[in-house]
């Protein structure tokens, strides 16, 4: 069986697994042992052999300075200064050497730690100086404060006799306690020369100068047990020396003195002679003792270094056949990724979506012939090539399905939708013949209320066309006042009443964007109407400016944050794919699909007064200055009735609220028939007659009324009927019946005009 056959998992696997293999177990073995046992040396040559000396130099200052204060003299004196010098050239050497990058590289974390704790304690030196020398320091404490310092030393000593070899760092352990008995032995030797000079012990001195001389003996005994046997006859030879053995003696003289403020029974001279060349002969064992463990560890590192290499060698033909192998195998798996990534990269970006889009459009693909399937083999790589080939037939298979979905949603909207357009025509064709043959005042305000509500079903049912990606059915073929624009989209709205319009000058609005224009204005005065306070107006203005007309809805609600005024007008410029999901804002979507239409820009903003400000600006091809142009084949169309009712409206000659629309010149009033008069009420000369006013609706025609409400408002003298005099209280009935029956033929004569227009307009759409 060739390597050609076996799968990539296989051959990664043995790659991985030879190599980890390999330099797991020459690192674990090898490398670390030798590694750590060379970074011993270094740490010995950088940190421990200066810190020795630094050791050396603090007791050799700890014993002048508590002579210097046993004697009382002047502070210090020479040889303390001397002494100061030597010691801060100690701390120097340390702090240079234990810094190097070598020492840094080869310690550890808490050896490095220690280092750093060692250094900063002997920074300290100099303030300890500076409080003895003022007096303000007595033996105790000056004594103490360098036992810190000294005690830090050894503590980084501890970490440095950590090692892997066992008997290493045993060896090193056994001399670090025998250093730290010599330590004792000095600060016994320190408190015995303080306390000679000052001509005899404390009880204090006395108690701790019998502790610190029988722990440093009974601890050097311990330590010397664990020696080898090169360093135990050196120990031995030391224990059985003159020297030595005098200093038992006086040991023994001074534990053995009782009393207080008796002269001490060794001098100072004998103290010294004693004490300085056996502490000086203990210092050389040990350091002996530290360097023959040194040229101990280095035989082993070399040797470890020896075996690193010849593992090494071992592993380096293992490392040269993987990277072979891996080379050979890298370069075919590439090969293969390259292709199905290419062929890949070519579905997605190019095939994948033309087939989509296509498919949306409702075009027959052929997908076996649009999207083959790709071919890789039937190793691993196959595996993954036979994987997207069933992905893009999925992938296909669902964007054909959601296509048709779409399809078949966007053709139920439309049905449905013009199914409920085509009812509300035909209802509101019945509540026009019902308001024509209705005189009673109450029933006609509920069929007001009914054709109200119909209109805005027809919005609904608009809204759906549009969604469907269709047009609403409604066109006008003449241009039509811009006022009565805005306000057949004020009939369109529940809230009406609210809406205040202002003057919106003389400027007329191309037929063929009425429809649009009256629905995309009345989803955004809904809106701003339901999301603002119900005691609070709306305001409606428009101006011609440079680029055409604009037309601002403004409220004075809570308004919008920042980022959601932001997504609101990134959604109505660039309006997304309609989706079933997306019905959070349809009012919105609907405005972009309207405004996209006639190129209509709408930006929302945020309005001073708190709320949110709709500017619509309307493109300069959509409007005219003239008030009576002749586009499209002459005349001016009036929106319908029902819209706007502005067949009998006047346009605004100043800012009119919804609320109650007075007109600036009389307005007639729907006719009825005419009631029986009622009998005259005698009026009280205290109370003058109050003559109701008209209101209107938010397309400016009259509101209909009860005529026995209006009748005294008609039979008021006014500027406008010249032919009654002026001391004429009442009209007769005949009077009333004549004048309201004229009206009511006009009114009866404009309806079926409009008709008429309606009629000619249908048709011209078909």
């Amino acid at each position: 069986m060739r390597l050609r056959n076996f799968g990539v998992r296989t051959k990664v696997t043995a790659l991985l697994v030879s190599l980890v293999a390999l330099w797991g177990f020459a690192a674990w073995v090898t490398l670390r042992e030798g590694v750590n046992l060379v970074g011993a040396t270094t740490v010995d040559s950088g940190a421990v052999q200066p810190s020795e000396r630094l050791l050396a130099e603090l007791q050799r200052e700890r014993r002048l300075t508590l002579v210097a204060l046993g004697t009382g003299g002047r502070m210090p004196d020479k040889m303390l200064r001397d002494q100061r010098v030597r010691t801060d050239a100690a701390r120097a050497e340390l702090a240079l050497s234990a810094t190097s990058a070598s020492v840094q590289f080869a310690a550890d974390a808490p050896l490095r730690r220690r280092i750093d704790e060692v250094l900063h304690s002997a920074e300290g030196i100099g303030t300890v100086r500076k409080t003895i020398d003022a007096g303000r320091s007595e033996r105790a404490q000056a004594a103490d404060s360098y036992n810190k310092v000294i005690d830090s030393v050894y503590h980084m000593f501890d970490s440095v006799a950590s090692l892997d070899d066992k008997e290493i760092a045993k060896d090193a352990r056994t001399l670090l306690a025998i250093s730290r008995s010599s330590e004792y032995l000095a600060r016994a030797d320190a408190l015995v020369a303080g306390a000679l000079a000052k001509g005899g012990f404390t009880p204090s001195e006395h108690t701790q100068f019998v502790q610190l001389s029988g722990f440093y003996r009974i601890s050097l005994e311990q330590a010397a047990a664990q020696l080898p046997a090169e360093e135990a006859a050196a120990y031995s030879a030391w224990a059985k020396s003159r020297t030595v053995g005098q200093l038992h003696v006086l040991e023994q003289r001074l534990a053995q003195q009782s009393g207080t403020g008796l002269p001490a029974v060794v001098t100072s001279t004998e103290w010294r002679s004693s004490t300085e060349p056996a502490r000086a002969a203990l210092e050389k064992l040990i350091s002996d003792g530290g360097d023959r463990l040194v040229d101990r560890a280095v035989p082993g590192a070399v040797g470890v270094i020896i075996r690193l290499v010849l593992a090494g060698g071992l592993g380096l033909f293992a490392v040269v056949a993987s990277i072979i192998l891996s080379v050979t195998t890298t370069r075919s798996l590439l090969a293969q990724l390259k292709k199905l990534r290419d062929a890949a990269h070519e579905l997605s970006d190019e095939r994948l979506p033309g087939i989509v889009e296509r498919i949306g459009r409702g075009e027959d693909v052929d997908v076996a012939a649009e999207a083959p399937p790709l071919q890789f083999g039937d190793d691993e790589i196959g595996q993954v090539g036979q994987a997207f080939n069933t992905v893009q037939r999925t992938a296909i298979k669902v964007a054909a399905e959601q296509a048709e979905l779409r399809r078949s949603i966007r053709d139920i909207l439309l049905s449905l939708a013009r199914r409920t357009q085509g009812l509300v025509h035909r209802q509101l064709t019945v509540l026009d013949v019902m308001e024509r043959r209705e005189t009673d005042p109450e029933e006609l305000k509920e069929l007001f209320r009914l054709d109200h509500l119909a209109i805005r079903m027809r919005r609904n049912a608009e809204n759906l066309i549009v969604l469907s990606g269709s047009s609403p059915a409604r066109t006008w073929r003449r241009s039509v006042p811009m006022v009565d624009v805005v306000r057949g989209a004020l009939a369109e709205v529940e809230d009406y009443t609210r809406v205040t319009l202002m003057p919106m000058g003389e400027v007329v609005l191309i037929g063929r964007a009425v429809g649009d224009v009256i629905h995309l204005l009345a989803e955004l005065i809904e809106n701003a109407v339901s999301f603002s306070p119900p005691y609070t107006n709306v305001q409606v203005s428009g101006q011609l400016v440079a680029n055409g007309y604009v037309i601002e809805i403004e409220d004075r609600g809570l308004g919008m944050k920042p980022e959601d005024l932001e997504s609101a007008n990134a959604r109505i410029a660039d309006p997304p794919e309609f989706r079933i999901t997306g019905t959070a804002r349809l009012g919105l979507y609907v405005v972009s699909q309207l405004a996209r239409r006639h190129d209509i820009q709408v930006v929302l903003k945020a309005s001073p007064y708190g709320g949110t400000t709709v500017v619509v600006l309307l493109p300069q091809e959509l409007v005219q200055l003239d008030p009576m142009p002749q586009p499209q084949g002459g005349g001016r169309e009036r929106l319908p009735r029902r819209a706007t009712a502005v067949a009998t409206a006047t346009r605004p000659v100043a800012a009119e609220n919804v609320r109650t629309l007075k007109p600036a010149r009389p307005v007639p009033v729907p006719p009825r028939a005419p009631e029986p008069e009622p009998e005259p009420v005698p009026e009280s000369p205290a109370e003058p007659e109050q003559q109701p006013v008209a209101e209107f609706t938010p397309s400016g025609l009259p509101l209909r009324v009860p005529q026995a409400n209006l009748a005294p408002a008609l039979r008021t003298d006014t500027p406008t009927q010249p032919d009654l005099e002026e001391d004429d209280d009442e009209r007769s009935p005949e009077e009333i019946r004549r004048m309201m029956g004229s009206l009511q033929s006009g009114t009866r004569l404009g309806r079926t005009e409009a008709a008429r227009m309606l009629d000619e307009q249908s048709g011209g759409e078909k």
